[in-house]
C-alpha cells in the first residue's frame, strides 16, 4: 500500500513526524508532500495568484509553498503521477477539526481533495485543553490511539467522495474511554469572539477566539464525544446538496 501524508501544520510540524512513525506500521512505501510553512485555517483553498514552489527533502519526502490543497495537488499530478496513493493521511494537526472547524481546516480539506481524486483520505487531528501551548501541545493520546484506529479503517471501503475525520481527546492516553463513530456537531455562532487590541503605533488589530461550546442533548456529535473522552470517528461527504429543499425549489420555478 503507498501512503502519501500531508498536512497544514507544515513539513517540520511535530504531529507529521508522528503520523509518519504510525503509518510505518502500515506500509513501507510513505510519501510525504506538505506546505512549507503552517497553513492553519486555509480551507480548501488553491494558490492561484503567485507560482507554488517544491522543494524536495530526500526521498519521497517534498514541501510546497502553498496550501494544503495544493500540496495534494501538486502529489497527485506532478509528483506521484506515474505511481499514485492508496491512502492519504492528513495531519496529525495541532488542535482539534470538530464539527463546522472541517470548512475552515487545512487538515480536512486535503483530505477532501484526495477524496475528489478518488482516492481514500483520513484527516487526523490531537484536540488540546487550553490555548497558548504552542508548540508544547500533548500528542499523547493520539500517539498511542492513531495506530489503533487507522488498523480498522484502512480495511473500510469509502464510498466514492466521501473521507473520514479523527479527532483525538485532549486527555492523557490511559484515560481515553474508546472509539466512538459520531455525527458532525455544530457550535453557536454566537460564541464567536472578536478580541480588539493595539500595536505600537497606536493602530487597532483583531484576534479570532472562541467562547466554550454549547452541548446538545444526547452527546451524539464529535464535540460532545471528544469532550466524554472518545477518539471521535466521523463519516463526511462532498456532495453538499440539500435534497430536502430540491422539490420547493423546483416547484418555485416551474
Amino acid at each position: 500500500m503507498r501512503i502519501l501524508i500531508t498536512n497544514d501544520d507544515g513539513i517540520d510540524a511535530r504531529g507529521l513526524a508522528l503520523l509518519e512513525h504510525v503509518a510505518a506500521d502500515l506500509s513501507d512505501d510513505i510519501w510525504v508532500v506538505a506546505p512549507s510553512e503552517e497553513q492553519s485555517g486555509t480551507g480548501h483553498s488553491l494558490t492561484l495568484t503567485q507560482p507554488v514552489r517544491l522543494r524536495e527533502h530526500g526521498e519521497q519526502r517534498y514541501s510546497v509553498t502553498g496550501t494544503p490543497t495544493d500540496a495534494v495537488m501538486m502529489a497527485l499530478a506532478h509528483i506521484m503521477k506515474d505511481s499514485p496513493p492508496d491512502l492519504i493521511l492528513s495531519g496529525i494537526n495541532r488542535g482539534a477539526n470538530l464539527a463546522e472547524d472541517v470548512t475552515y481546516s487545512g487538515t480536512v480539506s486535503a483530505a477532501m481533495e484526495g477524496a475528489l481524486a478518488g482516492v481514500p483520505s483520513i484527516a487526523l487531528s490531537q484536540a488540546y485543553a487550553k490555548q497558548g501551548l504552542g508548540a508544547s501541545v500533548p500528542f499523547g493520546s493520539s500517539e498511542a490511539w492513531a495506530g489503533r484506529v487507522l488498523a480498522e479503517l484502512v480495511a473500510v471501503a469509502m464510498d466514492k467522495r466521501t473521507l473520514i475525520n479523527v479527532n483525538f481527546p485532549a486527555i492523557e492516553p490511559d484515560s481515553v474511554k474508546g472509539v466512538r463513530v459520531c455525527r458532525q456537531g455544530f457550535r453557536d455562532y454566537g460564541r464567536l469572539r472578536i478580541i480588539e487590541r493595539q500595536d505600537p503605533r497606536g493602530f487597532p488589530y483583531f484576534w479570532f477566539g472562541l467562547a466554550p461550546t454549547v452541548e446538545t442533548p444526547g452527546h451524539v456529535t464529535d464535540l460532545e464525544s471528544i469532550a466524554d473522552g472518545y477518539v471521535t470517528v466521523t463519516p463526511l461527504h462532498l456532495d453538499l446538496t440539500h435534497d430536502a429543499s430540491l422539490p420547493g425549489l423546483v416547484e418555485r420555478f416551474s
